[in-house]
This record gives structure tokens, C-alpha cells and sequence, in this order.
């Protein structure tokens, strides 16, 4: 038996408020002095196809006094307690950001803003340019990447892209500081972190334009500390991925910090002009592969087409602040777009959502009616795509069976993202077109914290039955029981890729049940900081919508 729910809870005035259960029949809504406030029936069967079960609804969608309830059924067995009332995703979407500071390289962690989880500076010397005899770089900063002490471009830029739109989008969910080193400087916490991987990746631009791939040792470290990690770091070669990317990450940034600080606005301005410059003059694809016996992860990808959109979204909206000619930079996303790329991606190895994203937030129009156009239609097509998925199941996800892969709750989020930028931008969809859109995505949320076959919130400290052992080697070597809260785990993977998951998970288990929560199993357990920043955004939706209305474009 099992009653599945959100454990962190639910909004009094949203939509959604459903469980999934595994036996039909009565059950009542109870608050902690065990007195009934609803009572209802179960819905009518669905046999879901994610996790071969046949599953009941529930909805208590009624149910607007602020407390802390539990479902129980007619023999007395109950669900995990969650919350009804207001803003509920407060502290998780907090903790969610302040995980990325426990990925801080190249300084101390001190217990002020750390707590337990402190530990000394680490990668402090410089690193090798790989391939070039006697030439180093000093690129200390940045966040290490996920279970590992690696540090990379590409998804360091898409984290930074989740972060910063929903910032300028949802500026209301980001307010309250989160014991970081800069917190009360005056400027809103995650842009104080967000400029911590900035100066990095700012180090990582050579004079040309060109952007080194990736920041790493030759071999993953073993599981120890990270100031215990003393292998030599290299950074590899440049590849057109990490110089679009670096320069779409910039243009964007650059337009966000105007007004707070200046000087770093006008440095990441230029970097992202250096970049551009560098793309005109290599317009073939630079990809990048590990040099043979080199183990630290690829981040390969087999085109460049959608970061170079990427690119030439942002640098259009750049020239239109400053008040020069996008012409150019129209010209490149046209001819992008007439391939026919698939354009509804926030993934480092798909980043064409994000000029999605930039094109339909953007009130100026600087794109014109015709590639808004190509974008408004493939973002609206995509959005019905995935409301019909979630009908097909009983939790009301937006997912196939084939899109439980490695790191599936990132495409969990990037979902949510894909029907937030739906319901935001202007256009023809109604009301409850917007509605549907915005049930559907809190049902994605519901997933990932708890409302799911296997039981487990899958974000650290949050709900009664939070999972505690992600693929992290800080969280292994501490020596402390607990990890630190608000790490995204990568999910259920029905294609799971390292040893003991394929030996603990029978072939043929449906893809939501492939799971576990042990640190040895990366292919399901690992976090990155690009899951966290995914799943940033859709809190900061549904904290947007609840504290200010959210935002029209």
C-alpha cells in the first residue's frame, strides 16, 4: 500500500492539490491532532505505464486552511505529513540555491555560512593548458560541477541562464538572503552566486575570444575532501560549444548586473563581443572529446547549431539595449531556425529553450514578428505535447517512459520551464489554457518531492522521506550522517549506467522504479548544479505566482 504526496506541501490557493494512492476507497484529510477535514473518494483507476502499477487519484483541492495534515485510509495506514498554506516552497527554493555554495572551489567554507559542512580552500594552484608545454592559467573560483571536482563551461553557462531568468522574470522569489558571504551587500543573493561562477568562467576566456572547454584533473579524484584533491588540473581545449555558450551566458549577464555593478557588467559586455567575434571567425563546428585516457567528464555534444542560436539571441537583445543594429545577429537566428531545430530544450546539451526564452520575454521585440513567430509556435506546440503526456499517467507527469534517463528529474523541471515560458508569454492561449499549463507543472514539483512510485523526496532535507545518500564526494568524506539540504538527486534512470545499479535493478523494471538511494550509483544518485538551477526556476514560477501574480511579457 501507499499514499504518495507532496511531503513539502502545497499551496492553500493553487491547483493540484492531489495524491496518488495504490488502493481504491475512502480516505481522510487530517490535521496533526488527528481530526478530519475532508473526506473523499478515490478516482477512477489508471494503469501507469511509468510504473506498471494501477494507481488512484485523490483531490482535496478544497481544503484551504493553512496546517500540517496526513492522508490516512480506512485500515488506519497514513501518508508522510505535508503542508497546506502559503508560499510553501519558500525554504526548499532557498536551499535549492544556497546548495550551490557548498560547490564553491578555490575558497574556504567557513561554519558561518557553512555550518557543519566546512572545509579548507581547495584547488588553489594553476592549472596546465593541456596540450601546450610550460603554459598554465589561473583560474581558481567557479562552482565544482556535480559529484565530482571538475569544472565546465556548458552547464556552468546553463546554470547560470536558469538562475538569471528566473530572476528577471520572478524577482519576488528571490528576496530573502541565504547566509552566503555577500549576503546583505545590497544585491539579491543569487546574483552574489551567480557572479561567483561568472568570475570564473570570465578566467576562462583567452585573448582571442576563445574559451577553454573545461577545468579538470586528468582522472575523477577518489572520495576525499576537495582541499585533499591534489592532482594537477588542466584546462582542455577550446570548443565552439563552451565560446557560444560563454558568450550568451555573458550577453545575458551583462544586461542583468547593469545597474547593480557596473564595471562587471561592462567586463562580461566585452567578454561576450570577444566570443561573438571569435564564432564569426570559425564558423564550423569546434567540438571537443576527453583526450584518450582522460576520464573527467565530456560534456560533448555532437553540434554546435543551438548554442550558436543561443548566442545570437542574447547579443541581439545586447545591441538593442546599447541602441546599435541587430540586423546581424537576426540574420543567424533566421538561418538557424530554417534547419529546423528543435528549439524547447534548457539542457547543456539542448540550450536552444533558452533563446526561446530570450526572444519571447524580450517587451522590446527586437526578434520581429517572424522569428518570434517560429518560437511562440514551437513553444505552444510543445506545451500541448505535454499536457497530453500528463494525462496519460497517474502522477500527471509530462514525461514518457524513454525520458527516465540519466538526470530525469532535470527533464522533469525542464518541462516545468517550457510551460512557464507558455504561460508567460503574450499571445492567443487564454485563461485556462494558462491554467492547465500551471496544473501540469505542479505536478512536475509534486514528483520530485515526494508524490512519486518510489517514495523519496528527491531533494536532500525536505520531506519526511527525503533521499540522504546522493553521488557527492563532500557528503562521503565528511564524516557527517546527514547531507547538507536541498541537492536535486539525477532520479530514476531506465537505463541506469553504473555497476550496482545494474545489478540491484531486475532488467524490465519500469522506469520510474529504477532507483535507489545509494552514493555508489551515479547514474542515478549524482547532483549537479544544473539539476538545482532547473528546478530553481520552476519553484521561483510557482513562488512568483503566488506572492506577486506573476509576470506578463
Amino acid at each position: 500500500m501507499a499514499i504518495m504526496v507532496n511531503q513539502v506541501g502545497y499551496e492553500a490557493e493553487g491547483p493540484g492539490k492531489k495524491a496518488v494512492v495504490s488502493r481504491p476507497g475512502s480516505y481522510a484529510l487530517k490535521n496533526m491532532a488527528g481530526e478530519t477535514v475532508w473526506q473523499g473518494e478515490t478516482g477512477t483507476a489508471v494503469q501507469d505505464p511509468l510504473c506498471g502499477e494501477t494507481l488512484y487519484s485523490l483531490d482535496f483541492g478544497s481544503v484551504r486552511a493553512a496546517g500540517k495534515y496526513y492522508l490516512e485510509d480506512g485500515q488506519g495506514e497514513r501518508s508522510d505529513t505535508f503542508i497546506i498554506g502559503r508560499d510553501v516552497y519558500a525554504g526548499v527554493h532557498n536551499a535549492m540555491i544556497k546548495a550551490l555554495y557548498f560547490q564553491r572551489c578555490g575558497c574556504a567554507l567557513e561554519e558561518t555560512y557553512a555550518g557543519p559542512y566546512i572545509h579548507a580552500a581547495c584547488h588553489m594552484e594553476d592549472s596546465q593548458i593541456y596540450g601546450v608545454e610550460g603554459q598554465t592559467l589561473e583560474a581558481r573560483g567557479g562552482w565544482h560541477d556535480a559529484g565530482d571536482y571538475g569544472r565546465y563551461i556548458t552547464p556552468g553557462a546553463v546554470t547560470v541562464g536558469h538562475l538569471l531568468y528566473a530572476y528577471k522574470l520572478y524577482p519576488g522569489a528571490f528576496e530573502e538572503e541565504l547566509n552566503i558571504p555577500e549576503s546583505s551587500n545590497g544585491v539579491a543573493d543569487v546574483l552574489n552566486e551567480c557572479r561567483y561562477e561568472l568570475e570564473w568562467m570570465l578566467k576562462m576566456q583567452r585573448k582571442d575570444g576563445g574559451v577553454y572547454h573545461k577545468l579538470t584533473a586528468w582522472s575523477h579524484a577518489p572520495f576525499v575532501m576537495p582541499e585533499e584533491d591534489k592532482d594537477p588540473f588542466y584546462a582542455y581545449s577550446v570548443s565552439s560549444l563552451a565560446v557560444a555558450d560563454f558568450c550568451a551566458c555573458m550577453a545575458l549577464a551583462s544586461g542583468v548586473y547593469h545597474g547593480v555593478d557596473q564595471a562587471f557588467a561592462d567586463r562580461m559586455e566585452a567578454a561576450a563581443r570577444l566570443s561573438w567575434q571569435w564564432l564569426e571567425k570559425n564558423p564550423e563546428p569546434l567540438l571537443f572529446a576527453n583526450p584518450e585516457g582522460s576520464n573527467t567528464g565530456e560534456y560533448g555534444d555532437g553540434a554546435d547549431a543551438d548554442e550558436r542560436l543561443w548566442a545570437a539571441a542574447e547579443m541581439m537583445l545586447l545591441a538593442a539595449r546599447k541602441g546599435e543594429n541587430a540586423g546581424t545577429y537576426r540574420d543567424v537566428l533566421r538561418k538557424i531556425l530554417d534547419t529546423g531545430l528543435k528549439v524547447t530544450d534548457f539542457g547543456w546539451t539542448d540550450v536552444a529553450g533558452f533563446a526561446a526564452l530570450a526572444v519571447l520575454t524580450d517587451s522590446g521585440k527586437t526578434a520581429g514578428e517572424e522569428i518570434q513567430g517560429v518560437f511562440r509556435k514551437a513553444v505552444l506546440a510543445e506545451a500541448e505535447r505535454l499536457v497530453h503526456l500528463s494525462t496519460e499517467n497517474a502522477f500527471g507527469m509530462a514525461m514518457e517512459a524513454e525520458d527516465f534517463c540519466w538526470g530525469s528529474n532535470m527533464v522533469v523541471t525542464n518541462r516545468g520551464i517550457l510551460l512557464a515560458l507558455a504561460c508567460e508569454m503574450p499571445g492567443e492561449q487564454t485563461a485556462s489554457f494558462r491554467a492547465r499549463y500551471r496544473e501540469v507543472i505542479q505536478a512536475q514539483i509534486d514528483y520530485l518531492l515526494g508524490k512519486n512510485i518510489t517514495g523519496y523526496s528527491f531533494v536532500t532535507g525536505f520531506g519526511e522521506h527525503a533521499y540522504r545518500y546522493p553521488h557527492l564526494r563532500t557528503t562521503a568524506a565528511d564524516g557527517i550522517d546527514d547531507p547538507m539540504a536541498g541537492w536535486v538527486s539525477g532520479g530514476p534512470n531506465g537505463r541506469p549506467g553504473d555497476e550496482l545499479a545494474i545489478r540491484m535493478i531486475p532488467a524490465g523494471t519500469p522506469p520510474m522504479k529504477c532507483y535507489l538511494d545509494r552514493e555508489e550509483c551515479y547514474s542515478l544518485n549524482e547532483m549537479t548544479i544544473y539539476w538545482n538551477s532547473s528546478a530553481v526556476f520552476v519553484t521561483a514560477f510557482l513562488r512568483g505566482r503566488e506572492l506577486t501574480g506573476g509576470v506578463k511579457a
